[in-house]
């Protein structure tokens, strides 16, 4: 049993912190949500009152958290025992992910995001980057081979975070590809779902089609991952590119589109609403 300290208990932390609980570690959580607290306790965790009530005496700490200032503002307000193994697994900034090992001096910090959405939390199937030493690596994939099943060291701090930018852009490309494909073949009089069927057992197959198609198809847009997170996503990775000094034209692209989205009300919507984007551009809403 190692004692966790699990900071961010929303529809990712959650079952993620739960499959931890399962696995017979002993995990403290916090979140602001009341709610989450309480099904932590229901999952066989404990409730904090702070997220210094959670790290305090922890061997290993997992932050799943919105955005970078979540991150800094927990990171700014408690402190850690010396020692211990930081896993930050939100999706932020390469070079806050940076900033933060440089800070912490004696703490062992990887940057850990994720892949899979909810989905993947639920069944404990997340694709997992991480960067930061190896040596770090190796103590935390134990507990990383709990919630996720692709797991790899892809480099040093910040690496994570990169990695993560370029899935996220590859994801929004899809997305926007597979709303295009259902535009077109609805406005030409074809059955969605049998073109679908097809082009996810040919040269097109790929994860969004096998996972998604059908609720695109049926406009059921209940979130898994919100635009708005999308939104926030696809600003990191065209900050990355920027700190790279590349340009990334159809990453632009993908970036405006999700905006467009958030400005047309959609941000709460799953990220595969960018179906609805396409159908007001083809006039076909």
């Amino acid at each position: 049993m190692t004692r966790i300290g699990f900071i961010g208990l929303g529809i990712m932390g959650s079952p993620m912190a739960a499959h931890l609980v399962a696995a017979g570690h002993d995990v403290t959580g916090f979140d602001l949500s009341s709610a989450s607290l309480e099904k932590l306790e229901a999952d066989g965790g404990k409730a904090a009152s702070s997220a210094q009530e959670a790290v305090s005496g922890a061997e290993v700490v997992i932050t799943m958290l919105p955005n970078h200032p979540q991150v800094e503002a927990v990171i700014d307000e408690v402190t850690f025992d010396d020692g211990t193994l930081l896993v930050d697994m939100s999706t932020i900034r390469p070079f806050t992910s940076i900033d933060i090992a440089k800070r912490l001096t004696n703490v062992r910090v990887l940057d850990a995001p994720v892949s899979g959405g909810q989905t993947g939390a639920v069944q404990a199937s997340l694709s997992i980057m991480v960067g930061g030493d190896e040596a770090d690596f190796a103590a935390a994939r134990p507990f990383l081979e709990v919630v996720g099943k692709t797991i790899v060291h892809v480099g040093p701090h910040g690496a994570g975070q990169v990695v993560k930018a370029a899935n996220q852009l590859m994801v929004g490309g899809i997305y926007a590809l597979v709303a295009e494909s259902i535009v077109l073949l609805e406005a030409s009089g074809v059955d969605p779902k049998a073109g679908l069927d097809v082009l996810a057992g040919g040269l097109a197959a790929n994860r969004i089609l096998d996972l998604k198609r059908e609720s695109m198809i049926a406009r059921e847009f209940q979130p898994g991952f919100r635009i708005d997170l999308h939104h926030k996503d696809m600003g990191i990775a065209l900050d990355a590119a920027r700190s790279a000094d590349v340009a990334l034209p159809v990453t632009n692209q993908i970036a405006a589109l999700i905006a467009a989205a958030r400005a047309q009300g959609y941000g709460s919507l799953d990220h595969s609403a960018l179906l609805k984007v396409i159908e007001n551009f083809a006039g076909r809403s």
